[in-house]
C-alpha cells in the first residue's frame, strides 16, 4: 500500500472542512456481501476478495459510499450529517493501478434532496476547480427516478421494470433489454413438470421439484443458489417473455433515452416529451425541476450542464440524480456521485435515511495536474 498522498490533499481537506462535514476514516477490510449484493456488477467482479479466520468473507474496500454509510449505522449518530473522506480504495483496473486515491463526501439524512443533490453537484465541481484551476469542466446527469417512472407509466410489468432499471448505466445492457423488450426470445425447451410449473407460476411446487432433483444429482443447497432464487427467476424469464410493448410504447421509451439536453431546459424537454406520449410523471419531475432550480441558485455554469435521459452510473444503489464531471475535452470522469435514499436501510437502518454523494479520482486528477505543469 502507498502512503504517498496526492499533492492535492491538504488543500481537499481544507475545502472539505469549509463544506462542514466530518472528516472520517473507515477500514480497509470490509465484509464482502454488501457490496456483492447492493454494488452492481461493474464494480462486484472488480472486487479484491479474501477470507477471515471465521470464514467471513472479506474484500478490500472498493469504494467509499457502502463503508461510510455502514460506520454512520454503528455509531447511531443523528441526522443530518455531512461525511467527508480521502483514502485508498482497490479494485482490479484496465488502466491506472489497482491501488488509487478517492476523495469524497456522503450527505445522509437531509429531508430537502433538491438542495442536497444540488450541494453534491456543487462540492464536486468546487473540488475540481480547485484541484485544476482554469480547466473547463463538463457535467453530465442523469436521473434514475424519472426513468423508473417513464417505465411505470408506460405500464410494465414489474419484472421488466426491475430488468431496464438494473441495466441502466450500461449502455450494453441497456441495448440487450430493449432489444429482447422489442422481440421477446422463445421459451426455452423445459422438461415436462418444470414447463407445467413454470406455465402455472406454481413457486412452491417447482422450487419442490427442483430441490428434489438437486437431491438426487447430490448437490447441496448451500453450495449455490437456492431452489426456491432458481425457481423465481424461471417463472420471471418466462414472465418477461410474455411481455411485448406496443409499438407506441416502444417509440416513446426510445424517444425518451434519446433526450440529450442542457440542463437549464431539460425540464420543459421532459414536460413537452410527456404530454406528447400521454405519460404522467409526476412527483418525479417535480423533484427533477426543483433540484434543476437548486443547482442554479448555486451557481453552477448550466450552460456546462447537460441532461442525457439515457445517462447512469454503474452501481445498483443510486434511486435518483446520477452525475459524471470531466474535463471538457476528456472521456474519462474525474468525479461521479449520485443519490441512494434506499442503501441505509437494506445496510441495516432502522429507519429510512436518504443519501447523496460523490467521489473523485486523484489519479486521474494528477494525471491532468502533470499535464498542465
Amino acid at each position: 500500500m502507498t502512503t504517498r498522498y496526492p499533492a492535492i490533499s491538504a488543500d481537499i481537506i481544507t475545502l472539505f472542512a469549509a463544506r462542514d462535514t466530518h472528516a472520517v476514516e473507515v477500514a480497509v477490510l470490509q465484509p464482502a456481501d454488501p457490496f456483492l449484493d447492493m454494488a452492481g456488477e461493474d464494480l462486484r467482479r472488480r472486487i479484491f476478495l479474501t477470507e477471515s479466520e471465521t470464514g467471513q468473507t472479506l474484500c478490500l474496500r472498493p469504494e467509499f459510499t457502502i463503508p461510510v454509510c455502514l460506520d454512520h449505522i454503528a455509531s447511531q449518530a443523528g441526522t443530518p450529517r455531512r461525511y467527508s473522506y480521502l483514502g485508498e480504495v482497490f479494485r482490479q483496473r484496465r488502466e491506472g493501478g489497482n491501488e488509487f486515491f478517492q476523495a469524497g463526501i456522503e450527505d445522509l439524512g437531509d429531508r430537502d434532496t433538491a438542495e442536497a443533490d444540488a450541494r453534491s453537484v456543487a462540492d464536486a465541481h468546487a473540488l475540481l476547480s480547485l484541484a485544476l484551476p482554469g480547466q473547463s469542466l463538463a457535467v453530465t446527469l442523469g436521473d434514475q427516478a424519472i426513468f423508473e417512472a417513464v417505465l411505470a407509466a408506460l405500464g410494465l410489468p414489474r419484472g421488466w421494470r426491475m430488468r431496464l432499471a438494473r441495466a441502466f448505466g450500461s449502455a450494453p445492457m441497456l441495448k440487450a433489454a430493449l432489444a429482447d423488450l422489442a422481440n421477446p426470445p422463445r421459451n426455452s425447451q423445459l422438461s415436462g413438470p418444470v414447463a407445467a410449473f413454470v406455465l402455472d407460476g406454481d413457486l412452491e411446487r417447482l422450487s419442490q421439484h427442483i430441490a428434489g432433483g438437486m437431491e438426487e444429482a447430490g448437490l447441496s443447497e448451500s453450495a449455490g443458489r437456492a431452489p426456491s432464487d432458481i425457481a423465481r427467476r424461471l417463472i420471471e424469464k418466462a414472465e418477461l417473455r410474455s411481455v411485448r410493448l406496443s409499438n407506441e410504447a416502444f417509440a416513446a421509451l426510445k424517444g425518451f433515452l434519446a433526450i440529450d439536453v442542457p440542463l437549464d431546459g431539460a425540464a420543459q424537454v421532459l414536460e413537452t416529451f410527456a404530454a406528447g406520449a400521454g405519460l404522467s410523471l409526476g412527483a418525479a419531475l417535480e423533484k427533477f425541476s426543483a433540484r434543476a432550480k437548486a443547482m442554479e441558485a448555486h451557481g453552477l455554469p448550466s450552460e456546462k450542464i447537460r441532461y442525457d435521459a439515457a445517462f447512469g452510473r454503474p452501481l445498483d444503489y443510486y434511486t435518483g440524480v446520477v452525475f459524471e464531471i470531466a474535463a471538457a475535452n476528456g472521456e474519462r470522469a474525474l468525479a461521479g456521485g449520485g443519490r441512494y435514499d434506499r442503501l441505509l436501510t437494506l445496510l441495516g437502518a432502522k429507519t429510512a435515511i436518504p443519501g447523496v454523494g460523490f467521489s473523485v479520482w486523484l489519479d486521474r486528477i494528477e494525471a491532468l495536474r502533470g499535464v498542465a505543469s
